[in-house]
């Protein structure tokens, strides 16, 4: 089933990116994971949802630089 829903968007798409607390988060537990220290199931779940997330805006980004 289809889910519609409306955002937001800043003027400048080309300027989206992930919050500064958010991305250290991010890159705090790919650091994590990368020095062989296991993600709890929690943080897993965490880093993979914000990784999509990042993905998303850099999409975003990309498809605005291309319009303008």
């Amino acid at each position: 089933m289809p889910v519609a829903f409306e955002l937001d968007l800043p003027q400048d798409l080309a300027s989206l990116r992930l919050p500064p607390a958010v991305d250290r988060r991010l890159q705090h537990l790919l650091n994590q994971q990368d020095q062989g220290i296991p993600l709890t199931d929690e943080e897993r779940s965490e880093a993979e949802g914000l990784v999509d997330l990042a993905e998303m805006l850099s999409l975003l980004r990309l498809r605005a630089r291309r319009t303008s």
